[in-house]
C-alpha cells in the first residue's frame, strides 16, 4: 500500500482519534457460535466532540472505578444516570473495563431484569435477562429481530456473505444447507475421529511432556490451539498443525486471528469514524485487517481450487469434511464456499476452549465435583465410543454448569426491523439494539434458586427411582441460551459437546490441571471474541498416580 499524503489538519486530528482508540482499547466484544455481543452501541458517533471535552474527566473516572466480584448481589438498585444530549454515556465510559459485569449487576437489579440504556440524542438499547423476552426475540419474532446493518457492515470484509452475517433468504439458504451436512452420520464420525486423533497424537504428548518437566503451560492457549487445528481439519480438511511441542505460529493460524481480532475491535469501535477513516486511508489496524483478510480468503480459495481439480476427475470427493461435502452437493461458487466456510472456523475456533479454560479452573476450585467426573471417566473404557461419552451425564451436567457461570458467549444482540413491545412491556423502536445477557441470566436467582452462587452440577441431575442412575435434565433455551435458542440455535452444539467431554475423559484419566496462582488470586473474566481468562490460564501438569 503506497503511503498516504495526508493534510496536517487531518495528520493531527487522526492523531486525536488514535489517542481516544488507545484510551478505551479495552473495549471488545465476543463472537462464538457467529453471534455478538455490541457493546459499542451504547454510545453514538455523535459524541466525538462532546468526547474530547470530557476525556481527561473520563480518564479519571476509568481509573478510580473499582470492579466489583461478578459474584457478589448487586445493590438493591442500580440507577443510570442520564443527561440531556449524551444520555448515559459517562457511566458506559466509566464501566469500558468491567462491561460485561456492569450490565450484568443492572439487569439483575431490574425487578423486571430487563433495562434501558439511553444513548447520545435520544437513542436507547435494550439489555434483558428475562426468559420470556429471549423467547420473543430468539424465536416468537425471529422475523423481526435481524443481525442488522451494523453487524453486517463490520464484518463483511472478513466474512463476507457467510451464515453468520447473514439475514433473510441469504441466512436461510446457507441454514438449510448446513443443517442437512451436520445431521449426518458420516460427518459425526468423521468429527469423532478428527478430535480422538488431535487429542492422542498432539494433547497428551504436549501435557505429557509439561508434567516431565514440571514446566508451567498456559493452557488456554494449548486449548485454543487444540480447537483451531481441529476446526480447520473438519470445516475444509486442512491441518494446520498449530498444537505442537514447540506451539508454532502458523501462517494461516496467525492471520486468521488478526482478522478475527480486528474485525471484532470494528464493532466494539466507540467512534466508528475512527476505522472508517483508518480504511479510507489504508492505514494502521486496517491495512493490517486487508492484510490478513486476504491471506484467509486466498488460502480458502487455494483449497478450494484444489478439491475443485480433484471432483473433475470423480463423482465425489474421498474426504467428508464439510467443504468437500459442500462441492460434492454442486454447490461449486467459490465465493458462497469461502464465505460459509470461513464463518464455521470462526464459530468453532474459540468457543470451546473457552467453555474449557473455565471448566478446569472451576474443577480446581471444587475437588468433589473432579473426584465425581473421575469415578465417571474410569467406568468407561480408555478410549471411549460416542455413545459412552454420550452417557458421562455427570460430566455433561458439569460442562453445563460451568458454562452457566461463563458463558463462551456472554451476551448477543439483534436489531429491530420494525417497532415492537417485549412481553414485559419494555417498547422496541424500530432500529433499536436488543441484547440478551446469558452471563447475567446464569446468576439471577430467580431463574436457578438461592444458591445460584453454588457450582453444582446436580441441578442439572434427577435420579432414575428404580436403576438409581443420574439422568440429564436440560433446561429450555431460554432459560439457558448459551448456544442460542429458535431457528439460529447453534448447530455445532453435539459437536461443542462431543469435543468437550472427549477432552475431559481424555485428560482427567491421566492428569491433573493445576493453576499458578499467586496468592490466591482469581482470574478475571474478560471478553474478546470469547470469554477469556485475562492473561491467560498457567497451570502445571501433574500424572496422576494409579491409585486415582
Amino acid at each position: 500500500m503506497p503511503n498516504c499524503q495526508c493534510h496536517p489538519l487531518l495528520t493531527s486530528h487522526l492523531s486525536l482519534i488514535s489517542l481516544l482508540q488507545i484510551q478505551f482499547n479495552s473495549l471488545h466484544l465476543s463472537l462464538g457460535l457467529g453471534r455478538m455481543f455490541e457493546f459499542s452501541l451504547l454510545l453514538s458517533p455523535y459524541l466525538f466532540f462532546s468526547t474530547l471535552s470530557l476525556l481527561f474527566y473520563l480518564f479519571f473516572l476509568i481509573r478510580t472505578t473499582k470492579p466489583s466480584s461478578s459474584s457478589a448481589p448487586p445493590p438493591p438498585s442500580l440507577k443510570i444516570k442520564s443527561y440531556p444530549i449524551i444520555g448515559s454515556s459517562l457511566e458506559v465510559f466509566a464501566n469500558l473495563h468491567r462491561r460485561i459485569q456492569w450490565t450484568s449487576d443492572l439487569i439483575r437489579a431490574s425487578p423486571t431484569a430487563t433495562v434501558v440504556i439511553h444513548r447520545s440524542l435520544g437513542g436507547r438499547v435494550v439489555l434483558t435477562g428475562n426468559p420470556s423476552n429471549v423467547q420473543h426475540i430468539l424465536k416468537t419474532h425471529f422475523h423481526n429481530y435481524h443481525k442488522g446493518r451494523t453487524f453486517t457492515t463490520n464484518l463483511t470484509d472478513f466474512l463476507g456473505g457467510g451464515i453468520f452475517n447473514a439475514d433473510g433468504d441469504n441466512w436461510k439458504f446457507q441454514r438449510q444447507v448446513s443443517s442437512h451436512e451436520f445431521n449426518t452420520r458420516s460427518l459425526r464420525k468423521f468429527i469423532e475421529t478428527v478430535v480422538d486423533t488431535e487429542l492422542s497424537d498432539r494433547l497428551i504428548p504436549v501435557l505429557s511432556t509439561a508434567a516431565a518437566d514440571n514446566s508451567v503451560l498456559d493452557f488456554q492457549d494449548i486449548l485454543q490451539r487444540f480447537a483451531f487445528d481441529n476446526i480447520c481439519k473438519i470445516a475444509f480438511g486442512y491441518d494446520p498443525a498449530y498444537l505442537l511441542p514447540s506451539l508454532p505460529q502458523s501462517k494461516f493460524a496467525v492471520a486468521f486471528e488478526e482478522a478475527a481480532r480486528i474485525s471484532s475491535e470494528r464493532l466494539a469501535s466507540v467512534l466508528p469514524l475512527v476505522w472508517k477513516l483508518k480504511r479510507l486511508l489504508g492505514v494502521g489496524s486496517e491495512k493490517r485487517l486487508k492484510l490478513a483478510v486476504a491471506e484467509v480468503r486466498e488460502f480458502a480459495k487455494n483449497i478450494i481450487r484444489e478439491k475443485k481439480e480433484e471432483l473433475n476427475h470423480k463423482s465425489s470427493l474421498d474426504s467428508t469434511d464439510l467443504l468437500s461435502r459442500f462441492l460434492s452437493s454442486g454447490h461449486s461458487d467459490d465465493d458462497f464456499v469461502t464465505d460459509i466456510v470461513i464463518s464455521f472456523i470462526l464459530a468453532g475456533r474459540d468457543t470451546t476452549s473457552a467453555a474449557l479454560t473455565w471448566f478446569f479452573w472451576l474443577l480446581f476450585k471444587h475437588p468433589e465435583v473432579e473426584d465425581k467426573i473421575l469415578n465417571e471417566i474410569n467406568e468407561k473404557s480408555e478410549s471411549p465410543v460416542f455413545d459412552e461419552v454420550k452417557d458421562m451425564v455427570y460430566t455433561h451436567a458439569s460442562l453445563c454448569e460451568s458454562m452457566r457461570f461463563y458463558p463462551p458467549v456472554p451476551a448477543d444482540s439483534k436489531e429491530a426491523v420494525s417497532d415492537d413491545v417485549l412481553p414485559d412491556g419494555t417498547v422496541v423502536k424500530k432500529g433499536m439494539r436488543v441484547t440478551y445477557h446469558p452471563y447475567a441470566m446464569g446468576r439471577l436467582e430467580e431463574l436457578w434458586g438461592s444458591d445460584w452462587q453454588d457450582f453444582r452440577p446436580e441441578r442439572w441431575l434427577q435420579r432414575d427411582p428404580v436403576s438409581g442412575k443420574w439422568g440429564f435434565v436440560s433446561r429450555d433455551p431460554y432459560t439457558y441460551p448459551v448456544f442460542q435458542a429458535g431457528p439460529r440455535i447453534c448447530l455445532g452444539k453435539e459437536m461443542a459437546f462431543l469435543q468437550m467431554k472427549r477432552v475431559v475423559a481424555g485428560v482427567m484419566r491421566r492428569f491433573r490441571v493445576v493453576p499458578v496462582t499467586k496468592d490466591g488470586a482469581e482470574p478475571v473474566f474478560t471478553v474478546d471474541l470469547a470469554a477469556k481468562m485475562k492473561g491467560g490460564f498457567p497451570v502445571r501438569i501433574v500424572e496422576r498416580a494409579c491409585s486415582e
